[in-house]
């Protein structure tokens, strides 16, 4: 006969007034721990008490019950309970909730006391993270939710930045696939896709401590203190829009500036204001870059300037603050520690100082007008000036014997006074494109180097497609560079190295490979591509079969690879790359094979937009190509509004007129001659100022520019 199984019997349930209650000597707990009583205290007055005391009957001596309960299990509960009653804010005779355990069972009051603490689970760390988060989406802040559990609220922030990491990784989490630290590490960003592919990444790798995780997570942001963050400040960057990774659970030092874009913007804004400040000292030029290379002053003279002697009265604060630090200093002399105070008044003593010695030097007039400055950041994250440099090309004519000539003199005393006079520009140059000043003057400035770049590569692309289907043009250029080569240049001989150089794009506008020229010399290229042979001798005999016209159209395939009419800032100092005369004279020799082969950009698909040039031009450079398309009248609807209003306006104004700006137009002039020459050491139209294109016109000699 199968025997019955014994049914639980449960300890019942009971609310006993406090007054009935005491502690039990059986508990286990003498330790404090955990939350303490007066927080426990505030919590059950604030939601009431979550669990019950356990108790057991106090016996007499004769084992009858006397009507008082013991407590060996809930000491911490009955103790916040007998807070709240001696604060008057709970009565003594309050009923408390309590399970009555039989004093006469097998079971003892420590046993009971010992499995209530033992049996008892903690939460999982992320299940409390996810309950804080559960109590924020209910509308509950950080600093309340704070102040209901008693924790500081940077610790809510941790606890919710926690909840926040990508669920797949809180799932690897809670399976104890990571460690805790490692999940904190992962908070540095919100991205979530960025912090499962991290992960992703690091399973392939051997390294996977915390530390590595923040380094690839940040990889492409930049430091709090680096000094472009610095200089601009964090307070700046998050106004503008700018998203700042912190670290809530290590010193970051300023956390990870996500958007670069953004902080190479700012970067660039601020040191432009800073320069226009400086531009108003009267100087030639100004270049403006985060930081300068080694050396970049080393072909440059440094003018000698002469620093002001103190006035009186500055005088008498050097020397006061002077007699301080040095009493200050003297009172303190053995001391292990200064005062606080003490040590603030030094450094403040220390700056004013500083600035008294660090004070501008004073220059020439007539040596500022022809000299520049240097505007970069230092490496504190601090503004660095850097004045009084006089470029070669910019030094006035002295000649063996020391004396200045005449003319020299009465230039001296004319040029450089007008240029230091009202009419003279500062040109100020950041990265190597000049500075866009459209509330300044109505003069049409030289366009930006970039910008010039870009409109050339259009115009080379379309004149290899333009060249490519002319074979006997490109048959008279490959013949005029064998011909230079053999009678003007020496060199050594092999079997032929007549080539031709592949010419790349460094600077290019995004819309330069859809370009109907780009797709068409893809196209052609890509069709030769299929019929030629790969073996060397199959290619040799193949193209001895082709017949003259076939062998034509190769041969302008191939050489249109290699024309360049590209602009780029040339080498004024003998460097390594092209000099500013080579530029000259390769334009000039891509307007000559333009017009030998009628290339006309408006034909080749070239349209004009405010991407590609109204936007990134002058207010008075739109202007004039409004007035060179459409006449006076049209510049009058525009002329009021805003630079990026007024580009908007251009482009619908000459859509289908054909206008095309300077670099892309196809110059009717006479072939210019390969042979150094001075004929073409002008500058061509748009890149010369208004001084610079008088000066060519009049024959008289042309200004020094001033920064390219």
């Amino acid at each position: 006969m199968a025997k019955a199984v014994q049914k639980i019997i449960l300890s019942a349930s009971r609310d006993i007034p406090f007054d009935k209650l005491a502690l039990s000597q059986s508990n286990v707990r003498r330790l404090k721990a955990g939350v303490s009583i007066e927080e426990l205290a505030e919590d059950i007055a604030r939601r009431g008490l979550l669990q019950s005391l356990n108790v057991r009957p106090v016996l007499d001596a004769e084992g009858a019950e006397t009507g008082q309960f013991e407590i060996p299990a809930g000491g911490r509960r009955y103790r916040a309970l007998e807070r709240l009653v001696k604060q008057k804010r709970l009565s003594k005779t309050a009923s408390i909730p309590c399970i009555v355990r039989d004093p006469k069972g097998e079971i003892s009051a420590e046993e009971d006391s010992l499995a209530e603490n033992v049996q008892r689970v903690a939460l999982h760390p992320l299940d409390q993270f996810r309950a804080f988060q559960a109590l924020r989406d209910q509308g509950a802040g950080e600093e309340e939710i704070a102040a209901r559990f008693f924790v500081a609220p940077a610790v809510v922030k941790q606890r919710l930045r926690l909840a926040a990491v990508s669920e797949k990784l809180l799932e690897v989490y809670a399976e104890d696939g990571m460690t805790l630290e490692q999940l904190m590490a992962f908070t540095v960003t919100t991205d979530r896709a960025r912090q499962e592919q991290v992960w992703e990444a690091l399973q392939q790798s051997y390294d996977k401590e915390p530390y590595v995780i923040r380094r690839q997570l940040t990889q492409t942001a930049v430091r709090g203190s680096d000094r472009r963050a610095r200089f601009v400040g964090g307070e700046a960057y998050e106004a503008a829009g700018g998203v700042v990774l912190r670290d809530l659970f290590e010193e970051d030092n300023g956390g990870w500036l996500e958007d670069v874009v953004l902080l190479d913007r700012l970067v660039t804004e601020k040191l432009a204001a800073k320069a226009q400040n400086i531009a108003a000292e009267g100087w030639r030029w100004i270049e403006v870059a985060v930081d300068f290379r080694y050396g970049h002053t080393s072909h440059l003279r440094r003018l000698a300037g002469v620093t002001p002697e103190l006035r009186p009265e500055e005088q008498a604060t050097f020397d006061a603050l002077t007699a301080e630090y040095a009493r200050l200093e003297g009172e303190y002399e053995g001391a292990d520690e200064l005062p606080d105070q003490v040590d603030a008044r030094l450094g403040e003593i220390e700056t004013a100082l500083a600035a008294f010695e660090n004070r501008l030097a004073c220059y020439e007039s007539a040596e500022i007008a022809r000299a520049g400055v240097f505007v970069s950041i230092d490496a504190d994250g601090h503004l660095a000036v850097d004045r009084g440099y006089v470029r070669p090309e910019d030094d006035p004519a002295v000649p063996v014997d020391g004396e200045r000539p005449a003319d020299a003199n009465s230039r001296e005393a004319d040029g450089t006074a007008s240029a230091a006079s009202e009419g003279h520009r500062t040109v100020i140059t950041i990265g190597g494109g000049e500075l866009d000043d459209d509330d300044g003057d109505d003069a049409v400035r030289p366009l930006p180097e970039r910008l010039v770049a870009e409109l050339t590569a259009h115009r080379t692309l379309a004149l290899r497609d333009a060249v490519a289907n002319n074979p006997q043009v490109a048959m008279t250029a490959l013949l005029h560079k064998l011909c230079l080569d053999t009678f003007h240049h020496s060199a050594p001989g092999a079997c032929l190295e007549a080539s031709v150089r592949h010419v790349f794009f460094p600077a290019q506008a995004a819309d330069l490979k859809d370009s109907p020229s780009a797709k068409a010399v893809a196209e052609r290229h890509e069709t030769w591509k299929a019929d030629l042979p790969k073996d060397d001798d199959a290619l040799w005999n193949w193209l001895a079969a082709l017949d003259d016209v076939r062998r034509g159209e190769l041969l302008a395939h191939c050489v249109s690879f290699g024309v360049n009419a590209l602009y780029e800032k040339g080498d004024r100092y003998g460097g390594p790359g092209v000099s500013a005369r080579g530029v000259r004279q390769r334009i000039a020799q891509a307007d000559r094979l333009a017009r030998a082969v009628g290339l006309d950009m408006v034909e080749a698909g070239w349209r004009l937009t405010g991407d590609n040039y109204l936007g990134r031009a002058t207010k008075p450079r739109i202007l004039e190509a409004v007035r060179e398309a459409k006449g006076e009248p049209a510049t009058q609807l525009i002329n009021h509004l805003k630079k990026a209003e007024m580009a908007t306006e251009a482009e619908r104004l000459l859509d289908g007129t054909g206008w095309l700006p300077e670099p892309l137009r196809l110059v009717n002039s006479g072939d210019v001659s390969d042979t150094p020459i001075d004929a073409v050491e002008a500058l061509p139209a748009f890149l010369a100022d208004g001084e610079g294109q008088d000066a060519a016109t009049d024959g008289s000699e042309p200004h020094p520019i001033a920064a390219e």
